[in-house]
């Protein structure tokens, strides 16, 4: 007996310490996607900067045309968009029939299971005909359930097919008895965001009753240049790519914002704040929001007051360029605007009140006393979101009226995380169906999942601390008084988290992310070892690397937004202009002359211009591959 109770107690120990690294490990992958959303909420204000500063710069080179929606007659018009693609004879892939029917649902299933690319005619009529229907329905879908119609709600996706076939197979196909509803974020992360959006999509126009669909903070072609989506469909469909980007922001900006279940069950994909009005949301005019992360400019602002002035604003296009847009009254207003970012972005916290929600950089943090406040005021019993990764799939908290329900799972890693779905009719408690898709032919010990989820984090944490090394290293030595090269593991975690601001328990990291002596003091320079970003050419100065490295992506979808020719090319004069708005804005401390000179030296063939997709992808980091996988690396925790 006492043998048994010292393993049974050994093995407690074990499966704790396991947990506790798991925990570290998506604290990790979570901050950081955190971090990331931040800086592309921040890129749209740099947007607003860049429009009142570039056009003075380079007011006759810089062409603001309608690109995308232009023309909303364009937009309207089948011919451009469908029937002027047609459907060759050697196309072995799934031909729709429409008006649409179950058996096209199953044909599609089938068709993507076996990898195969559905023709870009019949992607462009599914989204012309979805968006035909949504166009005709509320901002929020009310439904009715009974006890032989549940209704299941799913969370984000994010492109992992590989979760909706698994969720149809365990849960049933959409049909008049087994309906569902999507929360929001079915595209970005996932190399089949496509895939899911017809599946989606077809279904929703066999039942368009039965089958309903909320839009998400991913439902937005800004975050698609960031996350993927644009990327997946450019490459799968290099011909007609662009008339599907097209008629996506337009498809998203008409998706209903929420869905409310029996009167009593709110179904949105962030969350609220304390000032969530749910009349105006049923009101406002959905399909002006092209774009979260496109606040309104301050002609929109003062639209309600100065509305007999025909001013003009300028956004951006699906492909992030730049187009005019019409009178003020094509846009929301700012305060139509942040009570639909509140519904987008939001998360729940324990603590009571709202607060800005200073992680993502958008939306705010609502507590238990806000969520009792706005249901109380709407006759409401729960709300039901998405949003968030959970360990499990699913989390409940506030006393039970708030579920969040994530659907994608193995979301950051294998192993990392369940997926789930609930099943709701009315008058009974939520039923929680949890899964994890795995392509092992038995699942991994847990042991094995943590390791490989725990790599992972410490590998993408590292690419974050060598894309400030200058900075760190500065920090770190301000810290050392004596010069040794060595501070305690409290000074060191003090710089960590003052340069990175990730929010990470550093200390419980520290082994996992430097050399400690038998002191106990941190040898901070080997915060940096067995990793660099690669220099495109060795004339670059360390700063400057680190500098492109960390904002390569928003300089991406930034040099898009100027390249109006479509080239992939941006001239000298364009890059340096560009280069002066961004530091400027980004507080970017670079002398000009620096990103100059290495301008000229990517300049290959000396014309003047820069492949400036090349030029970014220059600045990648580099692992030395035999030390991250050798056996004896410490464990997290």
């Amino acid at each position: 007996m006492r043998a048994a109770l010292i393993i049974q107690n050994w093995y407690r120990g074990y499966k704790a310490r396991l947990k506790a690294r798991q925990h570290y490990a998506l604290t990790i992958f979570q901050s950081i996607e955190y971090a990331d959303e931040q800086g592309q909420m921040q890129l749209s204000t740099f947007f607003s900067f860049m429009l009142e500063n570039y056009t003075h710069i380079h007011k006759e080179e810089l062409e603001l045309r309608n690109q995308s929606l232009e023309s909303e007659q364009d937009m309207r018009d089948r011919w451009d968009y469908v029937d002027s693609i047609d459907v060759p004879d050697s196309y072995n892939g799934p031909r729709l029939q429409f008006p649409l029917t179950c058996t096209d649902i199953d044909l599609l299933l089938e068709a993507f299971k076996e990898q195969q690319i559905l023709h870009a005619h019949y992607v462009l009529e599914v989204l012309f005909e979805t968006k035909k229907v949504l166009k005709q329905m509320p901002n929020f879908t009310h439904i009715q359930t009974s006890p032989s119609k549940e209704v299941t709600i799913c969370g984000d996706l994010h492109g992992k097919l590989d979760d909706l076939f698994l969720i149809f197979y365990k849960n049933g196909l959409p049909s008049e008895r087994n309906p569902y509803v999507f929360n929001g974020d079915f595209v970005d992360r996932g190399k089949n965001s496509i895939e899911i959006l017809m599946i989606l999509c077809v279904s929703f126009l066999v039942y368009p009753n039965d089958l309903h669909l909320n839009r998400g903070n991913h439902e937005d072609f800004m975050m698609n240049l960031r996350y993927g989506f644009t990327k997946e469909i450019l490459h799968k469909y290099k011909l007609h790519g662009k008339r599907i980007l097209q008629i996506l922001e337009e498809f998203y900006a008409w998706l209903p914002i929420g869905t409310i279940v029996d009167n009593e069950i709110l179904v949105i994909h962030g969350g609220i704040s304390e000032t969530t009005d749910l009349n105006l949301l049923h009101r406002v005019e959905r399909n002006k929001m092209k774009s979260v992360l496109i606040p309104p400019t301050e002609t929109n602002r003062d639209h309600d007051t100065d509305s007999k002035h025909n001013k003009v604003g300028v956004t951006f296009n699906a492909h992030g360029r730049i187009k005019t847009n019409g009178s003020p009254t094509e846009h929301l207003t700012k305060h139509e605007w942040e009570q639909i970012i509140d519904i987008l972005w939001s998360d729940p916290r324990g603590k009571n009140g709202c607060f800005p929600n200073t992680c993502r950089g958008g939306g705010c943090y609502f507590g238990p006393d806000v969520t009792s406040k706005i249901l109380n005021k709407y006759q409401l019993k729960m709300l039901i979101r998405s949003h968030e990764c959970k360990p499990e799939g699913y989390e409940i908290c506030h006393d039970g009226k708030v579920v969040t329900i994530f659907s994608a799972s193995n979301y950051y890693e294998e192993g990392s995380n369940r997926g789930a779905y609930i099943k709701l009719c009315s008058g009974t408690t939520p039923r929680f169906f949890q899964y994890q898709v795995t392509k092992a032919t038995c699942f991994q010990p847990l042991r094995q999942r943590v390791d490989t989820m725990e790599n992972s984090a410490i590998k993408i944490l590292r690419e974050r601390v060598i894309s400030r090394k200058s900075d760190l290293t500065r920090a770190f030595q301000l810290q050392d008084h004596r010069k040794s090269g060595k501070l305690s593991v409290s000074q060191w975690a003090f710089c960590m988290e003052n340069i990175l601001g990730l929010n990470l328990p550093w200390r419980s990291l520290s082994s996992n992310l430097v050399n400690i002596d038998q002191n106990g003091n941190v040898e901070y320079m080997s915060s940096f070892q067995n990793i660099r970003i690669e220099k495109p050419v060795q004339e670059a100065h360390s700063t400057l690397v680190e500098t492109l490295y960390r904002y390569r992506s928003d300089l991406e979808i930034i040099f898009n937004a100027i390249d109006t020719d479509h080239s992939g090319l941006i001239s000298m004069e364009e890059f340096r202009a560009m280069w002066k708005l961004f530091s400027s804005h980004y507080n970017v401390h670079i002398d000009d002359s620096q990103v100059n000179k290495l301008a000229n030296i990517m300049d290959l063939n000396k014309d003047g211009s820069i492949d400036f997709n090349e030029f970014l992808k220059a600045f990648y980091v580099v692992h030395r591959y035999e030390d991250l996988m050798k056996p004896d690396v410490p464990n997290l925790g």
